[in-house]
């Protein structure tokens, strides 16, 4: 961190509550992620999602049997027929029989408490950050990205892995230098994307730099995996949110900071979907799409942020029972709440089942250890 920049213990308190509530959005929600009917989830636990739940073994509306091991995006192309196999061989090795399988759940295998892989994806930015006293290093980074990715000894439990992976992956292969692998698929502008700019953001507005440097930076950072306009148009409107809600020394404030950014960069008040009560499910899967896609995605995280950042458990539990993208709609959303309630005990985190290691990785990523 820069010398020259103190952050304060409340500014600090703000970003460890911000990281866990990540992980933990993450992992409530992994059960049912990408479950589009909502009937589904029900179907499955009649009270919804209100704990920490393993992947069941049939996913309803799975359709990882449709996407290419080859590259990003879904079935072979006439171009990726004769590429070398991504999935099995240099990603998720052991993983790619159960993509050629109805049904198989896109995290099979997982347990109550574990992350997914965009999460993990997310730890490693933080120990990059920390091992390099605190500063970003994109070529440090995306060595350590290459590396967890293709180690021999899986790193992660997931079974699935997004288009944008299997893309770098591909333009890796290839023999594209790794800061150009970062490749345009049909779903590029994901909210998964954003899942990392979270805490490169709040590393850098906790070392002091200014607003613009920081979009900067992590539109570099971006284009790395997902290069995307209308997606970075959104990560510098995320960041401004978050720089908001870690200065913010007055919660009266944080209403009007939310419709605020969600009037720049949707042209939409969320305050006048929440006053009228509108249902979560009409707005969350009807008025926007439950998908990836960010057009929809960020408006649902700050309709979502805005109706429940007075009661985060609830934001989590609902945001996991609307289905959709659920996972890394969460994630960010997680990262708002974080940074709107820092003195509440994070729910279901102690039950996670690397709690000690998370801990002790955001301690350090905070300055607050010398792990």
């Amino acid at each position: 961190m820069k010398a020259d920049f103190a952050a304060s213990s409340n500014i600090k308190a703000k970003v460890v509550s911000a990281l866990k509530y990540l992980f933990v959005a993450d992992s409530l929600s992994m059960p049912v992620h990408w479950f589009y009917r909502v009937s589904d989830i029900y179907s499955l636990y009649p009270n919804g999602i209100t704990n920490l739940e393993d992947a069941p073994s049939y996913h309803p509306g799975s359709i990882m049997s449709l996407h290419s091991i080859k590259g990003g995006g879904r079935r072979e192309s006439r171009q990726t027929r004769k590429a070398p196999q991504i999935v099995g061989e240099v990603i998720l090795k052991g993983k790619e029989r159960y993509w050629n399988q109805p049904n198989v759940h896109y995290h099979h295998g997982m347990r109550a408490g574990e992350n997914t892989l965009n999460a993990h994806c997310a730890r490693l930015l933080m120990r990059s950050i920390s091992s390099n006293n605190g500063n970003y290093d994109r070529t440090a980074f995306l060595q350590a990205y290459i590396d967890f990715m293709t180690s021999e000894c899986p790193l992660h439990p997931d079974t699935y892995a997004e288009s944008y992976h299997r893309e770098f992956f591909a333009n890796l292969a290839s023999g594209i230098p790794p800061e150009k692998c970062g490749g345009k698929t049909h779903d590029t502008a994901s909210v998964g994307g954003l899942v990392t700019i979270g805490p490169l953001a709040l590393s850098l507005l906790l070392s002091g730099v200014g607003l613009s440097e920081v979009q900067a930076t992590c539109a570099e950072h971006l284009q790395l995996t997902h290069p995307d306009e209308s997606l970075k148009k959104v990560s510098d409107s995320y960041i401004a949110l978050l720089k908001g809600l870690l200065f913010m020394t007055s919660t009266a404030d944080l209403e009007a900071l939310i419709e605020s950014i969600a009037l720049s960069s949707n042209q939409e008040s969320m305050k006048g979907l929440v006053d009228r009560q509108v249902p979560d499910g009409m707005v969350v899967g009807r008025k926007f799409s439950s998908a990836c896609y960010i057009t929809d995605s960020w408006p649902s995280i700050l309709y979502l942020a805005l109706k429940y950042h007075e009661n985060p458990k609830s934001a989590l539990m609902v945001n996991a029972n609307l289905g959709g993208d659920n996972v890394h709609r969460g994630a960010i959303l997680g990262i708002i709440l974080g940074l709107a309630n820092p003195t509440a005990v994070v729910p279901f985190f102690s039950e996670l089942t690397e709690s000690q290691a998370l801990t002790n990785e955001i301690e350090a990523f905070c300055g607050l250890s010398n792990a």
